[in-house]
């Protein structure tokens, strides 16, 4: 399976850096990806769902190492690709 579309919008907030979503071979989308920054760096939570018992449930989310890192590696690209266009289109001013 090969990831053909990702969208990603960013969020101002302290560690939810943005949502993602991907596009699986043009024909299946995961929504609700979530671009975190944490403790160690930034990850990809995958979409969940809390859970009667208070715990969250992964919905959807990798089987293996492997797609796990390359799907992280993509989706990361494109949010850093999204930051500098925001930074592009609305560019600091400095204050006088």
């Amino acid at each position: 399976m090969k990831i053909t579309e990702v969208r990603v919008s960013l969020r101002d907030d302290a560690k939810l850096k943005a949502f993602a979503s991907i596009t699986l071979d043009d024909a299946f989308v995961i929504r609700g990806l979530k671009i975190i920054e944490g403790k160690t760096g930034t990850f990809v939570a995958m979409p969940s769902r809390r859970r009667k018992d208070g715990e969250y449930q992964d919905i959807a989310h990798p089987i293996n190492n492997d797609a796990r890192e390359e799907m992280e590696r993509i989706i990361l690209d494109e949010y850093q690709r999204e930051k500098e266009r925001a930074n592009v289109e609305t560019p600091h001013v400095p204050e006088r």
